[in-house]
C-alpha cells in the first residue's frame, strides 16, 4: 500500500480479542503518520482473531501476520514481533486497545528531534458504558505525574515519578536500546511489562515524557482481561512479583528517589483494592501474600 520507508514497528499480540481487534487496527490506519508497519502476533487464538489479522495484512501491506501453534503468553508474543523489527523505532499495542491518531505522530516527532532513547505518553482507560459501548475516562494523576509537564532527555534521577508509567504501549522507543542491552519481556510471566518498563527507563541515556494521550487502554466488560484477575491467588502473586521485581531494578540501578516513589505510588495505588479483595477472600493465604509484601515495602521505605 505504501514505499514510505517505515520508521517505526507497533508490535500488536492478540489472544482471543476477536470483538476489539478491527477498533486496534483501525486506529493504527489511522495514524496521522503513515510511515509504519505492524507485526500481529496470533498468539494461538481459539476464535477469529487469527483471521481478522490475516485479512488485515491482505488489504495493507504494512501489516505482518505470526500465528502462534501453541499459546505462549503476552510476553512470548510481544518477543516474537520484537525479532522481526527492521525499523529504527519500536512501539506496542495491545489488540484490544486503541491507540490516538496523532499518536505516533507525537511520539515519533519527539524521540527524532531529541535523540533520545525513548519517550513515554500519557494513557486514559477506556471503560463499559451503559450502551453497550466503550467511554474514554480522563488522565489519572499518577500517569499525569509521569507525564506532565512536558521533558525532553530526562532521566528517573531528574523525573522518579516517570516510574509510575509502566506499561508497553505508551511508549516509542529506539530499537537499537532493545538490540544492545539484550531487553526482553520475561517470558512465562505475567504482568511482564512492569519490569521491563524499569529496564527500559535504567539503560536509556535518557528518555522524554509528553502529556498527550496517545492509548486508550480498554478495560473489558466481561472481566477477562488480566488486569481484572487480581481477585484469584495465582494473579495476585504474578502481580506482586512483577511490583517487586520492578523495584529491584530501581534498587540495582541506584535509582534511590524512583524507588521511593515507585514504593509510594504503590502504597496509594496498588495496596488499597487489594486489601479491600483480602478483607473477604476466603483463602487466607491471598492475605499472607499482601502482608508480606507490605511488610517488604515497609523494609525498603519505613512509612511515616
Amino acid at each position: 500500500m505504501t514505499t514510505t520507508p517505515a520508521a517505526v514497528t507497533v508490535i500488536v499480540p492478540g489472544f482471543d480479542v476477536a470483538p476489539y481487534v478491527r477498533e486496534a487496527l483501525d486506529s493504527l490506519r489511522a495514524q496521522t503518520r503513515a510511515d509504519w508497519r505492524a507485526v500481529l502476533v496470533d498468539d494461538a487464538s481459539t476464535d477469529a482473531t487469527g483471521a481478522l489479522f490475516d485479512a488485515a495484512a491482505a488489504d495493507d501491506d504494512r501489516f505482518e501476520v505470526v500465528h502462534h501453534a501453541t499459546r505462549r503468553g503476552l510476553a512470548a508474543a510481544r518477543n516474537t514481533g520484537l525479532d522481526r523489527v527492521a525499523t529504527p523505532f519500536v512501539g506496542f499495542l495491545d489488540a484490544d486497545d486503541r491507540m490516538r491518531p496523532e499518536a505516533l505522530a507525537r511520539l515519533l516527532g519527539t524521540i527524532e528531534r531529541t535523540g533520545s532513547d525513548a519517550v513515554v505518553g500519557a494513557y486514559v482507560r477506556l471503560r463499559p458504558a451503559a450502551d453497550g459501548g466503550y467511554t474514554a475516562g480522563d488522565v489519572q494523576p499518577w500517569v499525569a505525574a509521569a507525564t506532565h509537564p512536558e521533558r525532553s532527555r530526562t532521566t528517573l534521577t531528574a523525573h522518579p515519578d516517570a516510574s509510575g508509567n509502566i506499561v508497553a504501549w505508551s511508549k516509542v522507543s529506539r530499537t537499537d536500546l532493545w538490540r544492545r542491552t539484550g531487553l526482553r519481556f520475561p517470558d512465562g510471566r505475567l504482568y511482564e511489562d512492569q519490569t521491563v518498563a524499569q529496564q527500559l527507563y535504567t539503560r536509556a541515556s535518557a528518555f522524554d515524557v509528553i502529556p498527550d494521550v496517545v492509548v486508550e487502554w480498554r478495560e473489558r466488560a466481561d472481566g477477562t482481561s488480566i488486569t481484572q484477575g487480581k481477585h484469584t491467588l495465582p494473579v495476585l502473586r504474578e502481580y506482586l512479583a512483577a511490583l517487586r521485581d520492578g523495584i529491584a531494578v530501581l534498587q540495582d540501578a541506584g535509582m534511590t528517589d524512583a524507588v521511593a516513589a515507585r514504593v509510594r505510588l504503590i502504597r496509594s495505588m496498588d495496596l488499597p483494592p487489594l486489601a479491600a479483595i483480602a478483607q473477604t477472600h476466603p483463602d487466607p493465604a491471598y492475605a499472607a501474600e499482601l502482608d508480606r509484601f507490605s511488610e517488604l515495602l515497609t523494609r525498603i521505605l519505613p512509612s511515616g
